[in-house]
């Protein structure tokens, strides 16, 4: 099997970004965006994805995390479809409910090809008191700019919850143990009948 993996430099007037990942790696992290929190789900995603996982990010944060967060997103699904290469042998579609004390998160997806986001999260409304604080209102941002990057069909759906943070990691492992699965290959060929994904 050749190598899955992937860099990406985004930079634009708001965000200068560089991605590094390895599909087939041991869930080693190094991520890096001024956003304590942030950094702390990324390295979830790659440590539960069994990913090896190198983000370093600087942005506009004094205006706002929106611009550092969603960049983020876009270029980790850039890097991540990337990796994919033409998903020969992939096992494809992956759903995982993960719980995080009283909060549960469910998600399912597929290596489609086709990017389509569903999101049914309701938080609290209270940010995380990191610092700086973090919104938890990016979560969404994020996810679509990586659905939309990765070309993948995601849904994200609450089960139940209470505590913020709880219900944003649980997603973010749910996200990561689904992709885990998702990308393993356990074939030959392309999983459609179309010949490609």
């Amino acid at each position: 099997m050749s190598s899955r993996t992937a860099t990406r430099q985004r930079s634009t007037k708001e965000t200068s970004i560089e991605i590094i990942i390895d599909l087939d790696g041991s869930g080693t992290t190094n991520c890096s965006t001024g956003l304590p929190f942030f950094d702390h789900m990324l390295d979830q995603l790659g440590r539960h994805g069994g990913f090896d996982l190198t983000v370093q990010a600087t942005g506009d944060l004094h205006i706002d995390a929106h611009h550092t967060v969603e960049d983020v997103g876009i270029a980790l699904g850039e890097v991540f479809r990337e990796a994919l290469g033409d998903k020969t042998g992939v096992r494809r579609f992956a759903s995982m409910r993960v719980p995080l004390d009283e909060a549960a998160v469910e998600v399912i997806l597929d290596l489609s090809g086709r990017p389509y986001f569903h999101y049914d999260c309701d938080f609290p409304g209270e940010k995380i008191l990191s610092d700086p604080p973090f919104d938890p209102q990016l979560i969404e941002e994020f996810w679509r700019a990586f659905v939309t990057a990765s070309a993948i069909t995601l849904h994200l759906v609450l089960v139940r919850g209470k505590n913020t943070h709880h219900i944003i990691e649980a997603g973010f492992k749910a996200v990561a143990r689904s992709l885990r699965d998702a990308v393993r290959v356990e074939g030959g060929g392309v999983p459609s009948t179309k010949g490609t994904l």
